[in-house]
């Protein structure tokens, strides 16, 4: 019982018409000259990496006996060995005192914009919330 319905799987003739053939670019726009899927590479010749996330930046004095510290909060994917590095850089930045405390870096004072400035160039996005 032959079936005169089956289909050769032997290779066959190959693909005889391009369904791309017809298709052409009139009428679009050209590509930018500047268009590039490559990474962005950074001055150091290194990829360079997106904003790591925001974090908020708080002015806090409360249950403080009255004295002003900067906490930094809402961390992301980051350690407490780089959250201890960050806390140094601000101390030295700032010339007071700090501390990592429940994963958050607390600062002496009002040091919000000096804080935000080492932030950036860590590449987090720091945001002030709070009063």
């Amino acid at each position: 019982m032959a079936n005169s319905k089956r289909i050769s799987t032997d290779g066959g003739p190959g693909l005889t018409q391009n369904p791309f053939a017809t298709l052409s670019s009139d009428g679009l726009p050209p590509a930018p000259e500047n268009a590039s899927t490559e990474t962005p590479i950074s001055s150091a010749g290194k990829p360079a990496k997106k904003n790591r996330g925001r974090v908020d930046i708080l002015r806090v004095k409360a249950g403080r006996g009255g004295k002003t510290v900067t906490v930094v909060k809402n961390f992301v994917g980051i350690g407490l060995p780089e959250k201890e590095q960050l806390a140094k850089a601000m101390q030295r930045a700032c010339g007071t005192g700090g501390t990592v405390k429940n994963g958050q870096i607390e600062i002496q004072g009002d040091k919000r914009a000096e804080v935000a400035r080492i932030l950036t160039e860590a590449r987090f996005l720091p945001v002030f919330a709070g009063g």
